[in-house]
């Protein structure tokens, strides 16, 4: 069996890593007793080198076994993620956590899977937290929550204790600029395994690479998409304010493309419209939405989403059919019902 020190000399050559191999360097990466070093040394070369789609379908498998199982297997092959990687220092605000009360709204089954913010100053847990999502709720109050409101939020720290031995050399090496296959890995690894995802990434390189690995790890339909805002930056959405390199996977795996607001009927908007802040602004930007004021562009781009969502789970035949529906139920009053439900179940 290899060492993790002679599979850094591997990769650091540009050699790609079997299957067998990567379970290996994982399981040396969640040792307490690999060195911190070994462990950097590796995640450095590892990411120089440039991952496989195949190398992140086999990370992914390897952290999945690890995970804590919630025991939400009779609502997989229904559900969806609605997933960023994160990343992106792109300032926008949290557009997957209302399209996630859109689609329970409609009755579609979401397992979201997050954690803080950590490169922005609200992340998914923090804005559904403050909307009344209880985040260290046990498995058995979350199936009760796929029961009662059509959707629950993993809090990936819950879910994923072999991270602990990783999370030193993780914040060590993002002090220095230097990205990690973690940095990629939290959107394959929701620990309720649902069958569809539409996943946003902070770069147009990694669109297919994650395509790729949720293919190879059997899922029904998905889209992965990045948002290209200019030259210089980029967001981990799907958007109305930016050109969207789009990549399906499962049902959709012929979607090769560029998507633009255009497409879709709606309007091409500003940037701006999609900014957000810390948790106040975020939940003031709701409240904003909610009562019909919002920017007309974070508007259509949750709108954008729900529809595409609604698509790839087969509510709808195309994404243009999804978005008259997605907007009743963002601006009809019916998120704002959903809203209520969380907070009063999470109260109970």
């Amino acid at each position: 069996m290899p060492t993790l020190s002679v599979l850094t000399a591997r990769v650091s050559a540009g050699g790609h890593l079997a299957p067998d191999e990567v379970a290996v360097a994982a399981a040396a990466l969640a040792a307490a007793e690999e060195s911190d070093e070994a462990k950097a040394a590796f995640l450095t070369a590892f990411a120089k080198k440039g991952e496989t789609p195949d190398e992140l379908a086999a990370f992914a498998n390897a952290f999945r076994a690890r995970a804590v199982n919630p025991g939400v297997e009779a609502w997989s092959a229904r559900a969806i993620d609605i997933v960023g990687t994160g990343g992106d220092h792109a300032g926008g605000f949290n557009i997957s956590s209302l399209v996630v009360l859109v689609l329970a709204s409609a009755g579609v089954v979401v397992m979201k899977h997050g954690n803080r913010g950590i490169t922005s100053k609200c992340g998914s847990a923090d804005l559904l937290a403050g909307l009344g999502v209880n985040l260290e709720a046990p498995p058995e109050t979350l199936r009760r929550a796929l029961d009662e409101l059509g959707f629950v939020f993993f809090f990936a720290p819950a879910y994923h204790p072999a991270f602990k031995h990783i999370a030193p050399v993780r914040k060590a090496l993002a002090a220095q600029g230097q990205r990690t296959v973690f940095n990629i890995l939290g959107p394959l690894i929701n620990p309720g395994r649902p069958a569809h995802v539409l996943l946003g990434t902070f770069s147009a390189a990694s669109v297919p690479k994650l395509a790729g690995a949720l293919e190879t790890l059997g899922a029904r339909a998905g889209l992965a998409a990045h948002g290209v805002i200019d030259g210089e930056r980029g967001i981990d959405e799907l958007t109305t304010a930016t050109v969207n390199r789009v990549r399906g996977f499962g049902a959709h795996r012929a979607i090769d493309a560029e998507w633009h607001a255009e497409d879709f009927g709606l309007k091409r908007a500003p940037f701006t419209d999609l900014i957000g802040g810390d948790l106040a602004t975020n939940l003031a930007i709701v409240e904003t939405l909610l009562a019909g004021k919002g920017p007309a562009g974070l508007v259509d781009t949750i709108v954008l989403n729900a529809a595409t969502a609604l698509w790839i789970v087969g509510r709808v035949p195309d994404v243009r059919a999804g978005l008259e529906p997605a907007r009743d139920l963002l601006l009809g009053g019916a998120v704002r019902r959903k809203i209520a439900a969380v907070r009063e179940f999470y109260l109970s």
